[in-house]
């Protein structure tokens, strides 16, 4: 099955994954999507968490994700990877298509926490367009600014959200309960899908566990249950984005005057 005019096929991930180098996290996510890409088109979009690939080459990291894209034959939002520039390093990441190109980069805006220490703020917001689907990357702690929506040369059909979640607390409900009613929000207020994935929650002696936050809100919905989907552990689903019913669902906003004019 083929993805029909004005629906596009996006798959999330929550894998366990590797602080260690050897593009072996590449691996494993080959592992978990190679039942899906028979099913996959040029259009559809797969979604890689923040932090995907350790090694300090960007070579490396480009051409692993380009390589990803071909077998899979669909495009690709490469995570990131921390760039070296100079004397630093930029929490950055490339999209590639179907054909292994790379067709947009996008670079974390405001480095989170610890991070600060090892990445300089980046300046590139991630906007793109796949089809008929106008998109919005924003590399994990960025999703949680709002002004960073405004800067946004046009309103987003989709926001995708590489995470790499972490939390204090010693277990992951709360930050996953924190990031579910966040991107209901923000769903709702800019009347968009939005998409996260995430590292699964895999505790790490002397480091911050993921969270695992991995999931879709979907502001189309009648269903109370489904307005955020949650991704189980070690795994991979796929969400269907229909645009006919995403530009009816902003009809009725501006109809109820939820819209801002510009929206």
């Amino acid at each position: 099955m083929t993805s029909q005019p004005n629906t596009t096929k996006l798959i999330l991930v929550q894998p366990e994954l590797s602080y260690l180098e050897g593009m072996g996290n590449l691996t494993t996510l080959m592992r978990l999507l190679d039942t899906r890409k028979a099913a996959l088109a040029r259009t559809d979009i797969v979604l890689l968490p923040e932090h995907t690939v350790i090694e300090s080459s960007r070579a490396l990291y480009t051409r692993g994700i380009s390589d990803l894209a071909r077998t899979l034959g669909c495009h690709v939002v490469g995570g990131s990877h921390h760039e070296a520039r100079g004397t630093t390093k930029v929490n950055t990441g490339v999209v590639c298509d179907a054909r292994g190109q790379v067709v947009a980069e996008y670079e974390k805006l405001r480095p989170y926490a610890d991070e600060r220490k090892r990445v300089d703020e980046g300046s590139l917001l991630g906007e793109l367009t796949i089809g008929e689907l106008r998109i919005l990357i924003l590399i994990c702690a960025d999703f949680w600014f709002s002004d960073v929506f405004v800067r946004a040369k046009a309103l987003p059909d989709l926001v995708l959200v590489p995470a790499h979640s972490v939390s204090r607390k010693p277990e992951p409900y709360y930050s996953r309960a924190l990031w579910q009613h966040l991107a209901v929000a923000r769903a709702y207020e800019f009347g968009v899908y939005v998409g996260v994935s995430d590292w699964a929650h895999v505790p790490v002696p002397g480091l911050l566990a993921p969270s695992g936050v991995a999931g879709f809100a979907d502001p189309t919905t009648q269903s109370d249950s489904q307005l955020f989907t949650p991704l189980l552990q070690r795994s991979a689903q796929t969400f269907e984005l229909d645009l006919r019913k995403l530009e009816s669902f902003r009809e009725d906003r501006r109809a109820r005057g939820f819209f801002w004019k510009s929206q």
